[in-house]
């Protein structure tokens, strides 16, 4: 299992992308916006140095992003490990005991099969399992 992108919480997109490519050196790869009930998120798929970050802003009030930014702030949301087989790896822990936000369970645009570990296992780190198996 590796690391496959931090996500963070910004408010405005566009001063993060700024950031991260001018001031960072970061390549911006994709930009996109996900208005599916659940996500409601622009997104922007910064590359720094084979490393991915992805700049996460809210586009409503209901948007999971814009309720962690009013509980936590901006910065961190997630950290995304990429797995073999997304579906392998959630039996194998389930079988363990380990429970899943189902509601997250989703493919982004791009191909990447995706569902987010329940916090509490996790000492409250929210964690992202992915895949690109459906590509």
């Amino acid at each position: 299992m590796k690391i496959d992108h931090t996500g963070i919480a910004v408010r405005r997109i566009d001063e993060a992308i700024e950031f991260y490519t001018e001031m960072l050196g970061g390549k911006l790869l994709h930009r996109y916006t996900s208005e599916k009930p659940g996500v409601e998120t622009h997104i922007a798929v910064i590359e720094m140095e084979n490393q991915i970050i992805e700049l996460l802003e809210p586009t409503s009030k209901t948007s999971p992003i814009e309720r962690f930014i009013r509980q936590k702030g901006k910065g961190v949301h997630h950290i995304a490990y990429q797995v073999d087989n997304l579906e392998e790896v959630i039996k194998d822990y389930e079988n363990k005991g380990i429970t899943f936000l189902k509601e997250t369970y989703r493919i982004n645009p791009y191909g990447r099969r995706l569902i987010y570990i329940n916090p509490v296992h996790t000492q409250g780190t929210i964690i992202e399992l992915c895949d690109y198996n459906s590509q």
